[in-house]
């Protein structure tokens, strides 16, 4: 047969947690668990297995510490700001203390000189060989590919080839053999790169 006194207990503490849940639950949309309350324990032969702790009890209040307080001062006034008055600008000489507009005399930018790099007589005659040998083989070339049907891509290389060829020849009437020998280089390499198109 159950006991009574446990029965009652427990149907109380269902009760209790049903109108906890009813009051508490949906007006503060938050649940606290409360603390379990000391019971005095029963003796071995009476308590059940499994209990419910004692819901009875309120939880403990929360202590919200207040912010120190600050001591209140008056603010001080702001500065007064001081702009000095604007310079007078500097009067203007007359016409007649000033020199003569030489600007539109002179033309506005000289033609920049060419400068070429001072070559000891050795190095000028190896550069004058190889400027004479790359541009015998580009014309070389260039004789190779006249009778041929060029497609568009060959013409063009035929074109850059006549142009750095007579840059270079420019170059050497200049006496600037370094240019002219880089300009015969590119000749022949390109010549070299039509021939190989074919």
């Amino acid at each position: 047969m159950p006991n009574r006194p446990t029965d009652a207990r427990l149907a109380t503490v269902l009760l209790t947690c049903a109108i906890s849940f009813a009051t508490g639950g949906c007006a503060h949309k938050s649940v606290h668990a409360a603390a379990p309350a000391a019971a005095a324990p029963e003796p071995a032969a009476a308590r059940p297995m499994n209990t419910a702790p004692d819901t009875d009890a309120s939880p403990p209040a929360e202590t919200v510490a207040a912010p120190p307080a600050l001591p209140i001062s008056p603010a001080p006034p702001p500065a007064s700001v001081t702009i000095p008055p604007p310079k007078p600008a500097a009067p203007r000489r007359q016409a007649e203390d000033q020199p003569a507009d030489t600007e539109s005399e002179q033309p506005a930018h000289p033609p920049a000189p060419q400068i070429s790099p001072q070559l000891s007589p050795g190095d000028q005659a190896a550069y004058q060989r190889k400027t004479g040998d790359d541009t015998a083989a580009a014309e070389k070339n260039l004789q190779e590919t006249s009778g041929k049907q060029l497609n568009a891509a060959q013409q063009d290389l035929v074109g850059k080839i006549r142009s750095f060829l007579s840059q270079s020849r420019d170059a050497s009437k200049d006496g600037d053999w370094s240019r002219a020998q880089n300009l015969a280089q590119k000749a022949r390499l390109l010549s070299d790169e039509l021939i190989n198109s074919f």
